[in-house]
């Protein structure tokens, strides 16, 4: 019996170091208007990885509707960015152009995580 807990407790932080440091969400790339929507609900962004071409300027509309408390700021540290989003409300911030790399962003606590990538 100690060998199954044992084996699924091993099992549980495999699956918490691929969620947390490897695992790689589907990009989503600009559209020609450059205004990408991100969700943020369920502890996560929706689009968690947004590729947008170099030196465009870009909106990113943020919809909060996660009432966690860790949901109420998105930080872009590399660029000093940092911004409240309301509840149920939309938040639209400009940003842009940027030079190729990868941006990333986050909740104050670091829960929520997205990356900006600039090609």
């Amino acid at each position: 019996m100690g060998f199954i807990v044992n084996l699924l407790a091993l099992a549980l932080m495999g699956f918490i170091v691929w969620w947390f440091w490897f695992s790689r969400p589907q990009a989503k790339q600009a559209s020609a208007s450059g205004v990408i929507e991100v969700v943020v609900e369920n502890g996560v962004y929706t689009p968690a990885r947004i590729e947008v071409p170099e030196g465009a300027p870009i909106t990113l509309c943020f919809i909060r509707r996660d009432p966690s408390p860790c949901a109420e700021k998105v930080l872009f540290n590399e660029l000093d960015i940092a911004f409240d989003l309301p509840l149920g409300e939309k938040k639209a911030v400009a940003i842009g152009p940027l030079s190729a790399g990868e941006y990333p962003f986050s909740c104050q606590m670091q829960m929520y995580r997205g990356s900006l990538v600039v090609k």
